[in-house]
């Protein structure tokens, strides 16, 4: 029997790593997008997001999910929802390191969402349930600005480093969060049908010159404690967007009864509510009849930042696993040093290189106000990511074993978080019609993705083919479309899938290291290898590479 634990083959507990510096591809791609200036304190973040303390608060905020309280002792309607120290501790620590909505202030730094980007990835690999009201305090924006009030309001508010929790007067608070309560018991995805009713009723207490009073119910409310949210509800003009407080001016609480908590396979430490109107007050926000216009942007931001997490998980799952192969001995030598163990370390490694140097070209493109790459890209991206990285965090829970599966581990509670981001703002068969939807109404939009991925042509043989395939099935697709819309429609995710694959190749060949696109070409574009990860089609030296690049010792 050993006599002491160091010689029993265990394996460290992963702290203390820095999770922004050991991220080669991440720290690269912020470079490369005019980020150089946001290093130091993306620097510190990847230090403070590996520190014990906060993979602390990680479990534990995951271990005591919050807890409604309809009333209080005397019995007086409250509405709020208790969260563990830890949540604060996360959320406070996401909202100073910029995550909600300084990217969109005017004096923002140059490369403002690449670098808010990063942090993201970076602070998604700690704990993605308190991520959701950093993501919506961010995404609210763009349809405030459709409003000159309300974005001269609440974009100083949203945009501030302080968290302060708790319900008060928004004015009176150091820094403000904002949600969305968009959805509706019946209707789901399809917003059109919701049944909120609005009625103007100016000069109500709400800071707004455009109030209304909203009776309904929502059926998923993410971050209920927020102090903003952005409602839809059918108007006299139709169905229409509103910015809905939880505290009114006076300093009373708006109508916003809490009827319940969802109970969900992951994301625990995070509250979805469903909430009953009766009479709330709220801020009409652009038109009537516009609420899905005005909500566009927000969606897109919503996506965005799916993408972003989506990367972050997939970072923390390889991560994990190498650390565990590079820990643990089998049969006389680190399994990382087991050639079929590398194989399978790579692949995963590929898989979230390509992640990150994608999510951080769309943020890019936020900075730079490319409307259109935006438009056909982050829809593009969400589906595929969002699917991807279901599949990394599964192989990665095998790579440490049984223990992957135990929950004081942390890769169990990424495992039942990863689904989540093909649920935010539109599953996969929603993202994909968007893109088809794109592809009929803005075709220039799909002319500008189709331009960036041909960035990399004459680099490699195969991705010249995969790009000129695609360019031919969409072109096939638009003269299909004409005669027989529903064939096209079956074809969505084959054709979104390709499109992700043949951008995330493209950037690879352009920016990677030359092993790295290798490995991705020989796999994702030109069909080499098996359909699972551990199948790279490639020599040791090239899985060794990878990994090495993935991890640096």
């Amino acid at each position: 029997m050993a006599e002491t634990d160091e010689a029993l083959n265990l394996v460290p507990a992963p702290v203390d790593l820095d999770l922004f510096g050991t991220h080669l591809a991440l720290v690269e791609a912020v470079e490369r997008h005019g980020g150089t200036g946001h290093l130091p304190a993306l620097a510190d973040l990847g230090r403070l997001a590996g520190a014990m303390r906060t993979l602390r608060w990680a479990e534990l905020a995951d271990r005591y999910p919050p807890q409604l309280h309809t009333h209080d002792a005397a019995g007086r309607r409250v509405d709020e929802v208790e969260y563990h120290p830890a949540h604060h501790r996360l959320l406070q620590n996401g909202v100073r390191a910029g995550l909600t909505a300084a990217a969109w202030e005017e004096n923002a730094p140059p490369a403002a969402h690449v670098a808010r980007a990063a942090a993201l990835v970076v602070w998604a690999q700690t704990e993605t349930g308190h991520v959701g009201t950093l993501s919506t305090s961010y995404a609210a924006v763009p349809a405030l600005r459709t409003d000159e009030k309300l974005e001269a309001t609440w974009l100083p508010r949203l945009a501030s480093r302080a968290y302060e929790s708790g319900l008060r007067v928004p004015a009176e608070k150091l820094g403000c969060l904002a949600s969305l309560a968009v959805t509706e018991r019946h209707g789901g995805s399809d917003l059109r049908t919701s049944t909120t009713v609005a009625r103007s009723e100016p000069g109500g207490p709400v800071e707004a010159a455009d109030t209304y009073r909203l009776s309904g119910q929502k059926w998923f409310v993410s971050a209920p404690m927020s102090d903003l949210f952005l409602v839809l509800a059918h108007a006299q003009g139709g169905l229409t967007l509103f910015a809905v407080p939880r505290v009114l001016e006076t300093g009373g609480h708006n109508s916003w009864r809490l009827a319940r908590l969802k109970e969900k396979a992951g994301n625990r430490s995070a509250a979805t509510a469903e909430v009953e109107l009766d009479g709330t007050w709220g801020a009409r926000v652009g038109e009537e009849g516009r609420g899905l216009r005005a909500l566009l942007g927000t969606t897109s931001a919503v996506r965005l930042d799916a993408v972003l997490v989506a990367a972050g998980v997939m970072r923390h799952a390889v991560l994990r696993a190498l650390h565990h192969a590079r820990h643990r001995e089998a049969f006389g030598s680190p399994l990382v040093e087991k050639p079929l163990m590398q194989n399978v370390l790579a692949d995963l490694a590929l898989e979230s290189e390509a992640a990150t140097v994608l999510g951080l070209r769309l943020a890019a493109a936020v900075d730079a106000g490319e409307t259109d790459l935006i438009r056909v890209g982050v829809p593009v991206a969400k589906y595929w990511l969002s699917k991807r990285v279901v599949s990394v965090v599964a192989e990665a829970v095998e790579c440490l074993g049984g223990n992957g599966y135990v929950e004081e581990h942390g890769l169990a509670r990424a495992y039942r978080d990863a689904p989540l981001a093909a649920l935010w703002e539109g599953t996969g068969n929603v993202t994909a019609l968007d893109v088809l939807r794109a592809m009929s109404l803005q075709p220039r939009s799909m002319e500008v993705f189709l331009g960036e991925v041909d960035r990399a042509r004459g680099a490699d043989p195969r991705l010249d083919r995969a790009m000129d395939e695609v360019a031919g099935f969409l072109q096939a697709a638009s003269r299909e479309a004409r005669r027989d819309p529903a064939a096209v429609e079956a074809g969505a995710r084959w054709m979104v899938e390709r499109l992700a694959v043949v951008l995330q190749a493209s950037l690879l060949v352009r920016y990677a290291p030359p092993a790295v696109a290798a490995a991705f070409l020989a796999t994702r574009v030109s069909g080499g290898g098996g359909a699972l990860f551990g199948t790279l089609p490639v020599g040791r030296r090239s899985t060794q590479g990878i990994v090495e690049r993935a991890l640096p010792t």
